[in-house]
């Protein structure tokens, strides 16, 4: 065959184009898996340090099986929610069904568009030393980027247990600090939500308020990225917030229902000494 024609040429191109093709077509296909398990394993020790399970860079070096298997243990439930608070689904705890960044990203598509009934929140309760934490994420723009996160809730659905952050592009030493700096996210835990408020939490620029129990001090000089965290947070407790309101009702029943036997047991109690007196 003559090298020098265009037919050859052609030839020539197409088939190492497609044997190209197909090497890298099996290169995707061979590391999908680990690439899948890298991100599960991500998103799995935000959870889990958000819940105050461990720091970040202790459960990294647990390794991807290692980070797993701690979710599979420690996690009581995984819930599917809507926006009206309804439990609509579930995901499988057992094959460590999660939602990832590119998940939730799709979900905030929809809070934006205020479709509460198209709307599938995740909702993660974890047995932590007796107790339930109750962890669901958040996701926003922050200054040149998407950022997202958890927030961590003790059992009363109001008090933050711990939160944990992250971002594709802020910048280091600012904006990078939602993830970067323990002291911010330190700041979450002990403070409290306000359902009853159109803002139920606040990152507030020149510092909270003394005394406020639903907001705290925003980065110094990154403003925008925690404008970004600070919409993103109340956008999505929005999102959850029939569903929040409804656990702490519930909370709240249950409660006035032990208070009403503990009053009968001690009425029965004062009654059976005063006929032993008698």
């Amino acid at each position: 065959m003559n090298t020098n024609n265009n037919i050859y040429t052609i030839i020539y191109t197409t088939v190492v184009v497609i044997l190209v093709a197909a090497i890298l077509a099996f290169t995707s296909m061979a590391l999908k898996p680990k690439q899948e398990a890298n991100v599960k394993a991500e998103a799995i020790s935000q959870m889990l340090t958000a819940a105050q399970f461990a720091e970040k860079s202790e459960l990294e070096a647990l390794g991807n099986d290692k980070i797993l298997s701690k979710y599979v243990e420690s996690i009581d439930k995984a819930l599917i929610v809507n926006g009206k608070g309804e439990i609509v689904d579930s995901l499988d705890k057992a094959k460590s069904q999660i939602y990832t960044e590119s998940d939730l990203k799709a979900q905030n598509y929809l809070i934006k568009k205020g479709n509460a009934d198209a709307l599938r929140l995740p909702v993660f309760i974890f047995n932590k030393e007796g107790s339930k934490v109750t962890v669901i994420p958040c996701y926003g723009a922050g200054l040149w980027g998407p950022i997202w996160g958890y927030l961590a809730f003790n059992e009363d659905l109001t008090t933050f247990a711990g939160a944990y952050f992250d971002h594709a592009s802020e910048t280091p030493g600012l904006g990078a600090k939602i993830k970067d700096d323990p002291a911010f996210r330190a700041e979450f835990v002990g403070k409290t939500t306000d359902l009853s408020e159109d803002r139920i939490f606040n990152i507030v620029k020149g510092g909270a308020k003394e005394g406020q129990t639903n907001a705290i001090d925003a980065i110094t000089g990154a403003t925008m990225t925690s404008k970004g965290l600070d919409v993103a947070i109340n956008l999505w407790l929005q999102a959850y917030k029939p569903y929040l309101e409804s656990g702490v009702e519930t909370i709240r029943q249950k409660a006035q229902a032990a208070a009403a036997l503990a009053q009968q047991a001690d009425s029965l109690a004062v009654s059976d000494s005063t006929i032993v007196a008698e």
